[in-house]
Formats: C-alpha cells, sequence, structure tokens
C-alpha cells in the first residue's frame, strides 16, 4: 500500500479497535444467549399490547403501563442494538471478507424479525389522547421521564399505517438494506489506478490533498476511470433506494422527498429550506470569491477541481504520525476543561478506535453509538494529515458526546440531527483554533485555507449536495434517471457552488457515485451545514465568557435527544428560528476569507 507521503513516522502506526467488549466472535455463545434473551423481553413487552389503550380511563395505571411498555422497549432496543453494531462495525474494517457481510446481512434479518412485533408500541401510544398521556404522566411520576420520547412518538402519529403494513415494512428492511450493503461491497472493492499505485477509494481521495499537482491530477483521472467503471451500478441503486423510499413516503403521506427526515430531525422544512437558500445566496461572497483567492495565491487563472482541496504552499505539508495527533486532539479538548480531555482520552487508553487503514476497509469516519450501556467505538482511515487530525477531533466530538448523553439511556440519548453534528464540529473547530495557533507563521497561510475550505465543504459543499439530493429525488418521482442525467444535475450543482474560478474537468460527471449518504442516509447532509452554523453560533458565544460557557455545553450535550434543539440553545441566548441566527456563521466564514485576502 502506497501513503500518500511520509510522516515523521509510518502514519499508518494508528490503532484497531478490539469488539471483545460486545462479542469475541462470530461464534461467541454470548449472541444466541443474547438473541434468546431479547426474545424474551419482546415477549413480556407483548403482554402489554392492547393494555395501554384498556388503562386510559385510569390515569396512574396507565402512567405504570406506559412506563413499564416503554422501558422494556429500551431493554430489547439495546439488546439488538449491540448485536447489530457488533456485526456492522466488524464487516466495516472488511468489505472484502465475504464471511462479515453474509454475518451482517444475517444479523440484520434475525433482529428484524425478533424487532418487527413491537411495532404495535407507537402505534397503541398514538391511540391515545394528548391529554390521557399528561394525566397518566402526572399521576404516575416514573413515567414523566419518557415525555421526550414520547413527543417524538406523536410527531410521527399522522404518518402511521396500519399494523399489519408497519409489520410489513419492519420485516422488508432488511431486504431494502441489501442495496446500501452493494454500494459500500462495490466502492470498497474498487482499485483506483494513479501513475504506478493502485489505490484504494479513501487513498485515492486523500491524495487529492497532495502538494504535487501531478499526483493530484493523476488520482482525479484515476478516479474518474474507476468511478465511471462503476455509474451504471450506483445508478441503479440510487435509483432504487429513492424508488423505495418514494413509495413509502406515498403512503405515510409525505408531501417532499426530505420531509421525513426533517421530522425525525424535529426541524421545519421551511427552515431547512431558508437555511439552504441563504447558503445558496451567498456562494459568490464565500465558494466563488475564495476559489478565485486561492487560483490568484496559486499562479494560475483557474483552478482545476482536483486542485480545489490542494495546498496552498508548494512545499510538503507537516504530517502527523498518531502520537502527534493524538496529543494534539487531547490538549484541544483539555480547552474546554479536564472532563472533555479525560473523555476522548478513554478512547485511546482503551482500544475504541480503529484509525489503521488498509485494503477492503470502507472508507470515511464515523463514531458508532453502540447502545447507552455500551461505550461507543470510533472509526477513520488515518493517513497522518492535518485533515486526519482535524477527523480525529470531529468523531471523538461524537464520542464524547455519547458518552455524556449516556446516562439519559438509549431512547432519550439518540439526538436529532440539528444536534447530532454540534460536539463534533465544536471539537474540530477547537482543535483548528490550537493548529493555527502553534503553527510557525510561515504555515499559517496554508492553515488558514485548509479551515477555509473545511468551512466550504461542510457548509456550501454539503447544500450542494442536498440541492442535488433534492432534484434527483424531485424529477425520480417521474420515472428512472439515466445515469447521464444524473451526472448533469451533479455538474449544475456542483458548478453552481464552486463558481467560475474552478473547472469542472471531463469525468467529474461520475463523482456522486461515492456519496455514501445519498444512499445510507437520504438528506442527512444538510445536518453538516446546519450543525457547522450552529456551532459558529456557539463558538461566538464561548469567546464572550469561556468559563461560564463550558457548563452549558456539557448540559446540552448529556442531554442527548430529551430537549429540541431550539429548547436546548435557549440557555445560551440563541433564537435558530430568528433568520438572523444563520448568518453569523455565514459572516463568520467571511471574516476568514478576509484574512486570507489579506495573505494572498
Amino acid at each position: 500500500m502506497n501513503a500518500p507521503f511520509k510522516t515523521p513516522t509510518d502514519p499508518l502506526d494508528a490503532p484497531l479497535w478490539d469488539l471483545t467488549d460486545l462479542y469475541a466472535s462470530r461464534e461467541d455463545a454470548r449472541i444466541e444467549a443474547d438473541l434468546a434473551r431479547t426474545r424474551g423481553l419482546v415477549d413480556d413487552l407483548g403482554a402489554l399490547q392492547g393494555r395501554l389503550v384498556a388503562a386510559r380511563a385510569e390515569p396512574a395505571l396507565l402512567g405504570e403501563r406506559l412506563d413499564r411498555a416503554v422501558s422494556l422497549y429500551e431493554q430489547a432496543s439495546d439488546g439488538l442494538g449491540a448485536l447489530g453494531a457488533y456485526a456492522f462495525l466488524a464487516a466495516s474494517t472488511n468489505r472484502n471478507d465475504a464471511g462479515a457481510q453474509g454475518f451482517e446481512a444475517t444479523v440484520r434479518e434475525k433482529l428484524a424479525a425478533i424487532a418487527t412485533p413491537t411495532v404495535w408500541v407507537t402505534l397503541e401510544v398514538n391511540q391515545l389522547e394528548e391529554a390521557e398521556i399528561e394525566a397518566a404522566l402526572a399521576a404516575w411520576p416514573a413515567a414523566a421521564r419518557w415525555r421526550p420520547w414520547l413527543r417524538r412518538v406523536r410527531a410521527m402519529k399522522p404518518h402511521e399505517l396500519s399494523n399489519e403494513l408497519e409489520t410489513f415494512l419492519a420485516e422488508r428492511g432488511p431486504i431494502s438494506a441489501q442495496w446500501p450493503r452493494l454500494f459500500d461491497e462495490t466502492l470498497a472493492a474498487m482499485k483506483v489506478r494513479s501513475g504506478k499505485d493502485e489505490l484504494t477509494l479513501a487513498e485515492a481521495l486523500n491524495r487529492l490533498s497532495d502538494p504535487k499537482a501531478p499526483r493530484r491530477k493523476s488520482a482525479a483521472e484515476g478516479l474518474n476511470e474507476a468511478l465511471a467503471a462503476q455509474t451504471r451500478t450506483m445508478a441503479l441503486v440510487l435509483n432504487t433506494v429513492a424508488a423505495d423510499k418514494a413509495l413509502e413516503d406515498k403512503w405515510r403521506g409525505f408531501k417532499r422527498p426530505a420531509d421525513s427526515r426533517h421530522l425525525s430531525n424535529e426541524v421545519d422544512g421551511d427552515s431547512v429550506d431558508a437555511m439552504a437558500e441563504a447558503v445558496a445566496a451567498a456562494y459568490p461572497r464565500l465558494s466563488h470569491r475564495y476559489y478565485a483567492l486561492k487560483a490568484r495565491a496559486m499562479g494560475k487563472a483557474k483552478l482545476e477541481q482536483w486542485d480545489r482541496n490542494a495546498p496552498i504552499e508548494t512545499t510538503a505539508p507537516r504530517g502527523y504520525d498518531w502520537a502527534a495527533g493524538k496529543q494534539l486532539v487531547l490538549e484541544s479538548f483539555a480547552d474546554l476543561g479536564p472532563e472533555f480531555a479525560d473523555r476522548a482520552g478513554g478512547f485511546f487508553d482503551k482500544p475504541w478506535i480503529d484509525g489503521k487503514a488498509r485494503p477492503g476497509k470502507q472508507s470515511g469516519a464515523y463514531a458508532h453509538p453502540v447502545t447507552s450501556d455500551r461505550h461507543p467505538y470510533v472509526f477513520l482511515n488515518w493517513m497522518g494529515e492535518r485533515r486526519d487530525v482535524l477527523t480525529l477531533a470531529h468523531e471523538l466530538g461524537h464520542g464524547v458526546h455519547q458518552t455524556l448523553a449516556a446516562g439519559q439511556g438509549s431512547l432519550l440519548a439518540d439526538t436529532p440531527l440539528t444536534l447530532a453534528e454540534t460536539a463534533s464540529i465544536f471539537a474540530e473547530g477547537l482543535t483548528f483554533d490550537r493548529l493555527l495557533k502553534t503553527a510557525p507563521k510561515a504555515e499559517q497561510r496554508g492553515l488558514l485555507a485548509g479551515r477555509i475550505e473545511d468551512g466550504l465543504n461542510t457548509v456550501v459543499r454539503q447544500i450542494a449536495f442536498h440541492r442535488f439530493e433534492t432534484r434527483f429525488h424531485d424529477e425520480r418521482t417521474a420515472g428512472e434517471l439515466p445515469v447521464e442525467r444524473i451526472g448533469e444535475i451533479w455538474m449544475e450543482e456542483m458548478g453552481a457552488s464552486l463558481g467560475p474560478a474552478i473547472t469542472l474537468n471531463p469525468g467529474y460527471e461520475h463523482w456522486w457515485s461515492y456519496v455514501s449518504h445519498f444512499v445510507h442516509s437520504p438528506f442527512y447532509v444538510y445536518a453538516y451545514a446546519f450543525g457547522d452554523l450552529l456551532v459558529a453560533a456557539l463558538m461566538e458565544t464561548r469567546a464572550k465568557d469561556p468559563e461560564g460557557f463550558t457548563p452549558l455545553y456539557r448540559e446540552l450535550l448529556a442531554g442527548g435527544g430529551s430537549k429540541g434543539y431550539v429548547e436546548a440553545l435557549a440557555p445560551f441566548g440563541l433564537n435558530p428560528r430568528d433568520p438572523a441566527f444563520w448568518t453569523i456563521g455565514t459572516k463568520r466564514l467571511e471574516g476568514l476569507i478576509d484574512r486570507f485576502e489579506a495573505l494572498v
């Protein structure tokens, strides 16, 4: 395997995780024991079916039964979640292993079979009137802790189907999940030719940040060829996922493709549209302006698309071995307080991180919360670059958030996407601030450029993804879109977001096909922009009173999903319903571009 450049020590000294805290192997006897235990919990839960509605006239009895039902539901979810997490985590590090992929698919089917009989719970809760639920929570105080979860369940009431149809959808879930599996396995097996090298997708994407233009160009052309070879398969996957989603949306009565995501995020669709429009309107002041400045700094009239994330300086950027990256990230977490550094440090002290890039490992990064009674795991592909340090901070931000919220229990720790990216983007910002503060003056222009590009990739690019996704799903309602049309929409939206200073070279029309969120989590991507702009407002608040900020921030993270984002931000004096709220982030990014322009 060819590393993109050499760091002081081999960047591939990053760790492997140890999943034995979950299960020792696919043959672990605890797997069947846990499946049996969870079936028992589901049976106990099933004994309550019909008894919630039967107690609607007796508030204390209804409260007691609600408390028991939701508690059993959470316990069963924890049992299923641990096994599902183990299968996914093991498979994601080796997508070339047929045994691991088959085990993941089999586990998914078994879990669906166990979970399907619980569909009655939310349906029966929604047969109750609001006043009946409130009276029950007042009469049985122990049940009141479930109010946030009940609020989310009640929000879905207008879109619920019959018990038979909900059961069918639950049983169909593992079959529908085979499309994302095909997507993952196709990309994991893909080889990218770049000169004499054969790269994985993660390595090829990483090489687009190489300081040498010929290596960037070679990697981009290799990606063009490799993605083009798979694009018809990926178009089939994307079309099928969209059609499957559209069918369910029709039955549930969602009017627009993104509406189901907005509901789960507890956010108004009009607010998301307003944010997307505000960002798109700022393209000329943000991305268009910056890339024109970058072209000037690099002595070019225009940038090729493979220069978009190229380092400004011609000298090789500073590399980071794992130990240096770890130290920098932990020092950044300590800026918030010792507890944050201690919690992040636990991921290093225990084998909870899989950082080593290797063949068969899927690209990207994530933090998996598992369940509230287990610890999270962090996944990334460490190449020893600055971007990897920030990715490590990002995912550990998720991990720390997950450990803080664990006290809520799995149902309430689950955070809507409107808040899910808060801790991760905040941690990334803290780490960059430390990078910039400690960098020699000669490196500061390059670091500032990198920070601006991270902001553009998180806000502008993700909104461009969202607009692409919206147009694709809208057109898909009239029939399957051919590869050529998908490429056209992609090029139009990427061109609009990147601006006239970047040339979208032939072959770039295929690059939509590696964006996993389009397949795994339709309409997820706007959450990154939402989170970045939200974090910008939080960082401005912290700058005014760092000491007073930390306890409020800890409380926000520890609350998990127990509060909506509007309520959660109120203690900071922030109102995300005010349109001016979103301009805080865009103005912050504009300020960074102003600083960069002064150095060009």
